[in-house]
C-alpha cells in the first residue's frame, strides 16, 4: 500500500477544502473511509414518491415528489411598499399529501423558471406550520431530470440514496461527494475473518459499500445491511471479548464466606427470607468470588428489588474471607444513607471492637469529602489497619491518601454516574485487583448489556420482595386541565392527613445566576421558552398556597452536605411532610412512609429517570402514588413519553421504548467516552440476534488468537473503533 491508504486519505485532499470543512463541523467525517461509511438513512424511487403525509415538524427533511401548481404573488412590504414584493408558492404532491413551499424577493426568480408543474425534483429544508399547513420555506432543491442515455424505466426505477444531512449540505451534495469516492471502496480491508463470511453467507466489504451507496435493487440495500450490521456487531464484541479475555488472565485472591462467620450470623438476623432472585442472583456472585480471577459482574435491579441486601450479603463474604469491601456512592445523600441502612441491616455485627458488637462483628466505616478532619483520620486508620471491613463512601475513597489493609471487592451504586477513571482508580488499590459488582437500577435490555457491558457478566433482579406495594401513576395535564393540578395537591394534602408524607420533585434549584437559564433539551423545549420549574420557588408557592399549613421543606445538591443529611433525616424520621427536592433523591432514598411523588416540568426528565423517581415512594405496606405533571400538549412526544411511563411499572419495558425514542447512538455511552457513536447500521433493540451470535463467534476468536496476529484487518477494524479514548473508555469500563 502506498505510504497513506486510500480510505485514510483526508477529504480536504479528495474534495476540496469547502466540502470538507463542513462535513469535519457538522458530520464529524475527516477522511475517505469516514464518508464510505456514511450510509444512506433511506432510499427514494424516482416512481415512487415520499409520504408527504408524515413529515416531521421542526426536522431537517429531504423529500422527492412532483411540482402540482405554482403561483407568483405580488404584495406591499415595508422594503416593496409599490407591491412589488415578490412571493412565489409552490405546490409539490406524492399522491399521498401535498406540501406547500414558499419562496421570497430575488429567491423566487430561478424557481419561478425550473419548478414547473409537472417537473420531479427532490427539496430539502425544514417542515414549518404557516396558516395550519405544513411548508417549506426557501427549500433546496435538486431537479431530476435523468441523463440523456437513461431509459424512462431504468430512471423511473432507479433507488435515490437519501443521506443523514444538515442545513449546509443537502443529502445529494453528500451523494455526488460519495460519487467521487467510491473507487476507493475496492481497497476496504475486510475485518470478517473469510470462515466466519462464508460461514454465514455474507458479501466481501468492498461489495457492501458499493451495494449500500449505490443499489440497483433493493436485494442489493439488503445484502449491504446485513453485512455491514455484522461488521460493527463483530468488531465492538472483538473488543469486549478481548476485555474479557484479558481480565480471566489476571490474578485475584478467591473469597469464600466461612460456615460460621458473619454472613451466617447476618442471615439469621433476617427478618425475612430473600427472593427466590435474591437467592439465585446471589449464588452466582458467590461462585464469581470463589475464582482466582476477578469478578466483573453487572448487577440489574428493578427500583426496589433488594439490590443493596444482596450486596451486602456479598461484602459479607469478603469479611468473612478476611479481606475489605467498599462501596461506592454517586452522592454524599446516597453514601450516608446506604452507611445508615447497611449498619441498621447488621446490628450489632456492625460494631466491630465495640462494647456491645457481635463476637464475628466488623466495622462499617463512612468516607465522603465533607467529613471533619477527626472523623477522617480515624476512618482512614480503620481501613489501613483492616479494622474496617467495609466502607461505603463517595469518591472520597479514590484519592491518594486512602490505603486498604487487603481491598477485596468493590460495588459501584448507579454505575452510570461514575467516572470511569474512578473505577479504575479503587480498582487499582487492591494488592491483587479486587472483585467488581456494578449495580444499576435502571434496566437495560439484554442486547443492551451485551453491547454496553459487554465485558460484565450480567445477573438480574426482577422479583419485587413481598411487601411491597403497586404504585398507580397519572400524568396530569396542566396546561389543557388546570383542574387536575389542583386535585393533585388536594390527593398530597389527603395522604399526609393519612399520616404519610410526599416528594415534589423540580427539574431546577432556583438560586441559579439569572443568564444561566437552564440548558434546552428538545425542539419542544424550543418551542416552551419558560424556564424550568425551580426547588426553592416552588417551595414556598407550596407552602403559602395549595400545602399552607403542612410542613414543607426543600433539599438540593447545592446545599452543604450537613445540611442535605439533616433534611434527610428529619423526612425520613416523618418530621417534615412534603420534601421539595432535585433529583438528588431518585437513586437509593428510602422511606417507606413516602407514598406520593409528584414530578412537576416531568417531560424535561428522562424515561429511565422518571422510573427512578417513581421507585421513591411505594416502598412501604401502603399504595404508591405517582403523579407526572405537564404543560405539554397532548400531541407532542413528550406526552407520548409520559403516557409510556404512566402505563407500565416495567423497567425493562420502559428502557426499551426509552431507547426507540433515541437514537441509537446513544446507546454507546459516548457521554463517558467523548466520542461519536460507532452504530451506524445496527439498531441495538431490534438486531439482537446478530449482536447474539457476534458475540458467540467474537468470543470463539479472541480464545483462539487473543492478540489477533492472523487477522490483520480486523486488527485494522478494531484500532479504527477504539480511538484512544474509547479504547479507555472499555478498558475501564
Amino acid at each position: 500500500m502506498d505510504s497513506v491508504p486510500a480510505l485514510d486519505e483526508p477529504l480536504k485532499k479528495v474534495l476540496g477544502p469547502a466540502t470538507a470543512k463542513v462535513m469535519a463541523e457538522h458530520l464529524g467525517l475527516h477522511t475517505v473511509g469516514d464518508l464510505l461509511h456514511h450510509y444512506p438513512r433511506r432510499y427514494e424511487e424516482r416512481g415512487q414518491l415520499t409520504h408527504l403525509a408524515d413529515l416531521p415538524m421542526d426536522e431537517h427533511v429531504t423529500v422527492v415528489a412532483q411540482v402540482a401548481d405554482a403561483r407568483l404573488h405580488t404584495f406591499a412590504s415595508s422594503r416593496a411598499p409599490r407591491g412589488k414584493g415578490q412571493r412565489l408558492e409552490v405546490t409539490i404532491t406524492d399522491g399521498s399529501g401535498r406540501l406547500q413551499l414558499v419562496f421570497f424577493g430575488a429567491g423566487v426568480h430561478k424557481p419561478h423558471k425550473e419548478l414547473l408543474p409537472g417537473t420531479r425534483a427532490m427539496f430539502a429544508g425544514k417542515v414549518s406550520v404557516f396558516n395550519r399547513r405544513l411548508q417549506l420555506a426557501h427549500p433546496a432543491y435538486e431537479l431530476l431530470r435523468g441523463d440523456a442515455e437513461e431509459t424512462v424505466e431504468t430512471w423511473a426505477g432507479a433507488l435515490i440514496p437519501i443521506y443523514p444531512a444538515t442545513a449546509k449540505l443537502e443529502s445529494w451534495k453528500i451523494g455526488k461527494a460519495l460519487q467521487t469516492v467510491l473507487p476507493s471502496a475496492q481497497e476496504a480491508a475486510d475485518p470478517l475473518p473469510e470462515s466466519l463470511r462464508e460461514g454465514r453467507g455474507l458479501v466481501p466489504l468492498p461489495e457492501a459499500l458499493l451495494k449500500i451507496h449505490r443499489p440497483h435493487t433493493k436485494a442489493d440495500i439488503e445484502e449491504a445491511r446485513a453485512r455491514l450490521k455484522w461488521d460493527e456487531a463483530f468488531v465492538l464484541q472483538v473488543a469486549l471479548a478481548r476485555r474479557r479475555y484479558a481480565d480471566a488472565q489476571l490474578p485475584a485472591v478467591p473469597r469464600r464466606p466461612r460456615p460460621d462467620g458473619i454472613l451466617a450470623a447476618f442471615d439469621d438476623r433476617l427478618p425475612f427470607t430473600l427472593t427466590e432472585g435474591q437467592r439465585k442472583v446471589s449464588e452466582e456472585i458467590f461462585a464469581d468470588l470463589a475464582t482466582d480471577h476477578p469478578m466483573h459482574r453487572l448487577l440489574q435491579g428493578e427500583v426496589g428489588s433488594g439490590k443493596t441486601l444482596v450486596a451486602l450479603r456479598a461484602m459479607l463474604a469478603v469479611v468473612d474471607a478476611g479481606g475489605q469491601a467498599a462501596m461506592l456512592a454517586p452522592t454524599e445523600v446516597l453514601a450516608q444513607q446506604h452507611h445508615r441502612s447497611v449498619t441498621e441491616m447488621m446490628g450489632e455485627l456492625a460494631q466491630g471492637g465495640m462494647l456491645g458488637g457481635a463476637e464475628n462483628a466488623t466495622k462499617v466505616v463512612l468516607l465522603t469529602g465533607s467529613m471533619g478532619a477527626a472523623a477522617r483520620r480515624h476512618a482512614l486508620l480503620d481501613l489501613a489497619t483492616g479494622e474496617a471491613g467495609i466502607v461505603i463512601g463517595t469518591h472520597a475513597l479514590i484519592e491518594d491518601k486512602v490505603q486498604f489493609h487487603d481491598l477485596g471487592l468493590v460495588v459501584v451504586d448507579e454505575q452510570h454516574r461514575f467516572g470511569v477513571e474512578q473505577r479504575d482508580a479503587l480498582r487499582g488499590k487492591g494488592k491483587q485487583p479486587p472483585h467488581l459488582l456494578v449495580m444499576t437500577a435502571t434496566p437495560i435490555p439484554r442486547t443492551v448489556a451485551m453491547t454496553v457491558f459487554g465485558d460484565l457478566e450480567t445477573s438480574v433482579l426482577d422479583q419485587l420482595p413481598a411487601g411491597r406495594s403497586p404504585i398507580a401513576s397519572h400524568v396530569v395535564p396542566a396546561a389543557d386541565k388546570p383542574h387536575f393540578l389542583a386535585r393533585a395537591w388536594e390527593r398530597v394534602r389527603e395522604e399526609v392527613e393519612k399520616g404519610h408524607q410526599a416528594y415534589v420533585v423540580c427539574p431546577r434549584i432556583g438560586d441559579e445566576e439569572d443568564g444561566a437559564k437552564a440548558k434546552k433539551k428538545s425542539d419542544e423545549d424550543e418551542a416552551e421558552k419558560r424556564p424550568p420549574l425551580a426547588v426553592l420557588d416552588t417551595a414556598e408557592q407550596l407552602a403559602r398556597g395549595p400545602l399552607a399549613g403542612l410542613r414543607v421543606e426543600a433539599l438540593h445538591g447545592r446545599m452543604q452536605p450537613d445540611g442535605k443529611d439533616a433534611v434527610m433525616r428529619r423526612f425520613a424520621a416523618g418530621e417534615v411532610d412534603v420534601l421539595v427536592a432535585t433529583t438528588v433523591i431518585e437513586v437509593g432514598v428510602n422511606v417507606p412512609n413516602a407514598t406520593v411523588m409528584v414530578i412537576m416540568d416531568a417531560d424535561r426528565f428522562g424515561v429511565s429517570q422518571l422510573h427512578q423517581l417513581r421507585g421513591r415512594v411505594g416502598r412501604g405496606s401502603a399504595p404508591g402514588l405517582c403523579l407526572l405533571v405537564s404543560e405539554m400538549p397532548e400531541a407532542s412526544a413528550a406526552r407520548q413519553r409520559l403516557n409510556a411511563v404512566a402505563s407500565t411499572l416495567d423497567g425493562f419495558e420502559l428502557s426499551r421504548i426509552d431507547l426507540e425514542q433515541r437514537r441509537e447512538g446513544d446507546v454507546l455511552g459516548q457521554a463517558q467516552s467523548g466520542t461519536r457513536s460507532s452504530l451506524r447500521m445496527l439498531a441495538v433493540i431490534d438486531d439482537e440476534e446478530v449482536i447474539a451470535e457476534a458475540r458467540e463467534e467474537a468470543t470463539r476468536i479472541v480464545a483462539a488468537d487473543p492478540e489477533l496476529e492472523r487477522l490483520p484487518a480486523l486488527r485494522t477494524a478494531l484500532d479504527a473503533l477504539l480511538d484512544e479514548e474509547r479504547e479507555q473508555y472499555l478498558e475501564k469500563g
